[in-house]
């Protein structure tokens, strides 16, 4: 088998299972106000799991999730906050001489799933306290649930000065998965890759939409960054939410979870992404350490 790449889960509900409170509109962002040993905790049981890499629990920090007045007041500190303890739980889960990973979350600045809302000014000002905050923390950057070209041009652009690897992960539409691939703005999924080669990122992911989207997300990635000359790694980290479209934005409401995505039934899903070419495989909302567990377990007895 091909190197596979495990990324960690969905951290928000992972959080949950070690006394952390979701609400919204904070959301994630809650854990680091108001118990963030959670935080530490949820990061270590993705580790355990097998995962490599843990992601920043910096989603929620933008005014959208925690108001402009807090995000001004705190938002670096939490932001920063965010970093250390993903490299904390790094460090302290380390036995092996692969150095595990802390990836810094650069998450929709003003909302997820409403690119229509998307504003690049206000934007570029959010995402610059998130990296600053983050840069000595993290080893790659990732950019999560991009909805438009727009939104995912202006996040790249964003950690520009950055040396580190940067991954750029897109949402698709997903309320009919019969579909050819789309972003949630509707834009064409070949429009997206080419624009992912124009910015010369290091890696194509897909991630907090539907499983049953993404294997074709993933053949027409691969078709298309062969036609162009560029070779990347791509990845996959579905969500196990019932199928929301385009809605509702993210703060408003607690979406609901799947009950027919069991780990084994999510390995399914990841057995399929792997084979059309996926090299990176995570969970995002809903997806946590246990089915990262069988993940974990499948990539190391295919090995």
């Amino acid at each position: 088998m091909t190197k596979i790449t495990i990324l960690d889960g969905g951290l928000s509900r992972e959080l949950t299972k070690f006394g952390a409170e979701l609400k919204q509109p904070e959301w994630s962002a809650g854990a680091l106000l108001d118990n963030p040993d959670t935080v530490t905790q949820a990061h270590t049981a993705f580790f355990e799991a097998g995962c490599e890499i843990a992601t920043t629990n910096s989603y929620a920090l933008v005014p959208f999730h925690l108001g402009q007045e807090c995000f001004e007041n705190k938002g670096f500190e939490l932001a920063e906050l965010s970093g250390k303890l993903a490299r904390k739980a790094a460090l302290q889960s380390q036995t092996s001489s692969s150095p595990l990973q802390v990836a810094g979350s650069l998450p929709p600045a003003c909302g997820s799933y409403v690119p229509e809302k998307f504003d690049a000014l206000a934007a570029k000002e959010i995402l610059a306290t998130l990296v600053d905050a983050l840069e000595p923390h993290c080893d790659l950057w990732l950019a999560e649930t991009m909805s438009s070209l727009e939104e995912a041009r202006v996040t790249t652009q964003a950690a520009q000065a950055s040396s580190k690897p940067f991954w750029l992960s897109y949402s698709l539409h997903d309320d009919d998965p019969s579909q050819s691939p789309k972003l949630r703005s509707g834009e064409s999924l070949k429009d997206a890759i080419e624009l992912a080669v124009d910015l010369k990122v290091d890696a194509i992911l897909f991630n907090c939409s539907m499983p049953e989207v993404m294997e074709q997300a993933v053949l027409e990635t691969k078709e298309q960054l062969s036609l162009l000359g560029y070779d990347i790694p791509i990845g996959v980290y579905a969500n196990g939410f019932v199928a929301r479209g385009n809605d509702g934005a993210a703060n408003e409401v607690v979406s609901a979870i799947r009950d027919d995505l069991t780990p084994r039934k999510h390995l399914e899903y990841v057995e399929r992404w792997i084979n059309a070419g996926a090299t990176i495989i995570g969970g995002c909302c809903g997806v946590g350490s246990e089915h990262m567990q069988v993940i974990s377990q499948f990539v190391e007895h295919e090995r």
